[in-house]
């Protein structure tokens, strides 16, 4: 049994509750950066944190290129927005016309980007005139088109398939960059202006949407949209009160516990337990919150971490709540215009869908 009233062992233990503490240093008002490597069993694992008061900072999740598809460094985008610091955020589709495009849930500034995917956890935002506030929760959030007092059910912002409807707004490209398998009815001031069957690649009004359908779809909404018709977006569930929400996969810690829902989310094993570069979030037992970059697939320099390691190193500094983003050669943080990490990619710091970015509060 230890004898807590030895001097030797209230030092030693007066240092173990302070040594995470010590590492990390102001490099703004209510912004503080740690950067520190650890051995997990005799493999070193590089680690960037930014402990954030929310109540001295604004957080907003930008997307590339300011449009829903298109890809565009953390870096890049941080500049252009004037951020102090960011992280990269979503997982993404990485190749084809539609690069860029989220994966899962995206909503900026109230507006819905993408809708949820397999009720994976995400990221709400709220910025306050006092405060941010931040929550994780999983979400089942999707795009709905209201016709004659019912709602229908569509994708948002993303490729169309086969039997499928898709609504393209604004924020997504100058068209809706699709092929011409389908049909496309062009609305403005929530009224069917036009249809386009056979025909794709529309260009979308500035003051509407573009409803993209296939399949069995197309013969759905020739039904009930005709020229003139009235039709307006909702969403297929009860909006949530945050401004911005950007989606990860999977949840790492619930109420100060480690809760991996990776079969929930519907992610396979091998994604938690493989060593990966890492980002993710976490909020703290204080109100703080924390971003965080595990660099990995370097060997002798850092290996990165499986999702156990970073939940139970997350529990250290106190998190409450948890989730995971995305990471490998995504994973990317810069403080005051530098990457302050190692991207894992060969030619250096990866192209992304979308950042989380942190700014002084004036």
């Amino acid at each position: 049994m230890f004898n807590y009233k030895s001097p030797l062992i209230l030092i030693v233990l007066l240092l173990a509750s302070n040594i995470f503490a010590q590492d990390f240093t102001a490099v703004a008002d209510g912004i503080e950066h740690a950067k520190f490597t650890r051995k997990i069993k005799d493999e070193p694992v590089n680690v960037n944190l930014l402990r954030l008061d929310l109540t001295k900072v604004r957080l907003d999740v930008v997307h590339a290129l300011d449009a829903a598809v298109g890809l565009e460094t953390t870096s890049s985008i941080a500049a252009r927005h004037g951020a102090f610091a960011a992280i990269n955020a979503g997982f993404f589709k990485m190749t084809g016309v539609y690069n860029g495009d989220a994966a899962g849930i995206l909503q900026i500034d109230g507006k819905l980007l993408s809708e949820s995917y397999g009720g994976r956890c995400a990221l709400g935002i709220s910025n306050l005139s006092n405060k941010t506030e931040v929550s994780m929760k999983h979400l089942n959030l999707g795009g709905g088109l209201l016709i004659d007092k019912n709602i229908l059910e569509v994708g948002v912002n993303r490729q169309r398939s086969e039997n499928d409807a898709v609504v393209f707004t604004p924020f997504f490209h100058r068209t809706t960059l699709t092929n011409p398998d389908g049909i496309e009815f062009i609305i403005r001031k929530d009224k069917v202006v036009a249809i386009s069957d056979k025909s794709g690649s529309n260009e979308i009004p500035f003051d509407g949407f573009v409803i993209s359908a296939s399949g069995t779809k197309r013969e759905e909404l020739l039904r009930v949209l005709k020229k003139g018709k009235k039709v307006s977006l909702t969403n297929t569930v009860l909006p949530t009160q945050a401004e911005d929400i950007v989606g990860g996969v999977p949840q790492l810690i619930k109420n100060g516990k480690v809760e991996i829902t990776w079969e929930q989310e519907k992610i396979g094993k091998e994604f938690v337990d493989t060593r990966h570069p890492r980002t993710a979030v976490a909020k703290l037992k204080d109100g703080k919150f924390l971003l965080i970059t595990v660099d990995g697939r370097q060997p002798n320099v850092s290996v990165g971490m499986s999702l156990n390691e970073l939940a139970e190193m997350l529990l250290e500094f106190g998190a409450v709540d948890a989730m995971n983003l995305d990471g490998g050669g995504s994973t990317t943080m810069v403080v005051k215009d530098k990457i302050v990490n190692l991207p894992s990619d060969k030619e250096g710091e990866r192209k992304v869908s979308d950042a989380i970015l942190v700014t002084l509060r004036k």
